[in-house]
């Protein structure tokens, strides 16, 4: 679920970004950083915002003065205006909801989070993805532009094909960061992402990021991405590791009530398929795989629908065993959905010829008789899921809105 945010940077101008929130509660609140002349809008942000999402990270991708949707010039901007955006983008987020607890930094972006995580007090963890070591890396995108800035104070230059007003105080202030300092004295948990086969931002500065930063560190390789992590799924595991590593570092508060339990709120997230589920306030996401069009960020519906057979029929076993005193030492519930065409079936001998089968194989551990073994496995078949999946359920819909 997405919404519209705007807010005014520490130069009263108005910056634009999307908020993307999880369907229940929120257990903690992120800010998503862009790269260099980037926006918001990249798929990698999206990506991110939405896995986030669905582990009930609330998650901001704004646009940096004078890029995408914000207000400003980019000529007005450089490295310390970025810094000062992702800390009025906090200040917003603390007045509105919640400070955030995580950052996530996209190139220079990852550079512009670390320099901003320690004037945001609330941030727990800081992620970079594809980070320069020292932002002066990015004056070589400048080309040979870059000694007329100098010269003039003031010139045009081509980033990527595309013409940017860049001023000698952009340059001044991309080469007098102290970035070793800062991670030295971050005591913020740190992820660090980069690909090996990166030729913009060349791995080494992946290395000097972790050498410098105290632990907690971490760093992960994105084996086969590119720098915009337009590789098709590398945005989408990069989401997926950074959704998995913050979950240490959430805070245990929540800002909203959970869903009741039964009930389940489903919405549609970035993507043909994927969708963010909330389910008595533990959020997930559910997808289709890449061969169908997905993006592969969950378990598709049918994977889900098994899972809740499995799961129910895994605990009924469980708690049946320990209260008859049944020696059991563990299971495993495999299921596996297929569809039969209904002359098979009915010569298989299933005269009501189903055309839906789950196919459940359960493997006992532990000192049990058969006696034991078969009372188990009448008790698999009286769990209340499968109970209710052959009972014929009935769905009644209605429309609010």
């Amino acid at each position: 679920m997405r919404r519209t945010m705007t807010f005014l940077n520490a130069d009263g101008v108005r910056l634009h970004g999307a908020l993307e929130l999880p369907p229940g509660r929120i257990r903690a609140v992120a800010v998503f950083a862009h790269c260099f002349t980037g926006s918001s809008a990249h798929i990698g942000a999206r990506r991110i915002t939405t896995a986030l999402a669905a582990k009930g990270i609330a998650t901001l991708a704004f646009d940096f003065t004078g890029l995408g949707k914000s207000e400003g010039q980019f000529a007005d901007s450089d490295f310390d205006a970025n810094v000062a955006d992702l800390i009025a983008a906090a200040a917003h987020l603390r007045t509105e909801m919640l400070a955030p607890a995580i950052l996530v930094g996209h190139s220079l972006g990852g550079a512009a989070v670390i320099a901003a995580a320690e004037h945001i007090p609330e941030v727990k963890a800081v992620v970079t993805i594809g980070a320069p070591f020292d932002p002066a890396h990015v004056l070589h995108q400048l080309g040979d532009g870059i000694e007329r800035v100098r010269e003039q104070g003031v010139g045009e230059v081509a980033i990527g094909g595309r013409p940017f007003t860049v001023t000698r105080e952009f340059i001044e202030s991309a080469e007098h960061q102290d970035q070793a300092a800062r991670l030295a004295r971050l005591k913020r948990a740190l992820l660090v992402m980069h690909a090996p086969t990166d030729t913009t931002v060349g791995i080494d500065n992946a290395g000097k990021i972790f050498v410098a930063a105290k632990h907690p560190k971490s760093f992960i390789s994105l084996d086969g991405a590119d720098h915009l992590l337009t590789v098709r799924g590398a945005a989408a595991y990069a989401a997926s590791i950074i959704a998995a590593w913050s979950e240490a570092y959430l805070p245990a508060a929540s800002c909203a009530a959970a869903m009741p339990e039964g009930h389940v709120t489903v919405t549609g997230a970035e993507g043909k398929f994927l969708q963010i589920i909330d389910a008595g306030g533990h959020s997930f996401l559910a997808d289709e795989p890449l061969a169908k069009g997905g993006t592969d960020l969950g378990p598709t519906p049918y994977d889900l629908l098994l899972s809740a057979l499995g799961a129910c029929t895994s605990m009924t076993i469980e708690m049946v065993a320990a209260r008859e005193n049944i020696p059991l030492d563990g299971q495993t519930v495999t299921l596996e959905h297929r569809r039969c065409h209904a002359d098979d079936c009915r010569e298989a001998g299933d005269e009501h010829a189903k055309l839906e089968i789950i196919d459940r194989v359960i493997t006992f551990t532990g000192d049990l008789t058969d006696d034991q073994r078969a009372r188990l496995l009448v008790i698999a078949d009286k769990c209340p899921v499968h109970r209710t999946l052959e009972s014929g359920v009935t769905i009644k819909t209605a429309l609010v809105g």
